[in-house]
């Protein structure tokens, strides 16, 4: 899709060691801008345990496994995002998006 010049929108936990050696090939054929959305330990925790609450097939998930909040809050400060030559933007998801959508867009769309 890349090569036949598709815009192309990939969603995942992308930790650098497992996904470094897959997008690294596409640095030189795709504008790549990468999008790094965080929240604290203790917002994501809340976040899955909420989500399997309300959500039945989220309990089938992997995040069934996930552990109380100092295992949960370990694993998340040791998440080393994908990091390549290649525009990154830091958003905080805590309360909404910062920053906001516009400029979030904006620097997705400046490769074009």
């Amino acid at each position: 899709m890349v090569t036949a010049g598709v815009t192309t929108v990939a969603e995942a936990a992308f930790q650098d060691r497992l996904w470094h050696p897959g997008l690294e090939p596409l640095v030189g054929i795709a504008d790549i801008r990468v999008v790094h959305c965080q929240v604290s330990a203790q917002t994501a925790f809340d976040r899955v345990r909420r989500r399997q609450d309300e959500v039945a097939t989220r309990r089938a998930h992997a995040d069934a496994h996930l552990g109380g909040r100092q295992t949960h809050a370990v694993r998340h400060h040791e998440f080393q995002p994908v990091r390549l030559d290649v525009p990154e933007i830091e958003v905080d998801t805590s309360d909404g998006y910062r920053p906001g959508l516009d400029e979030i867009v904006a620097f997705v769309d400046a490769g074009r």
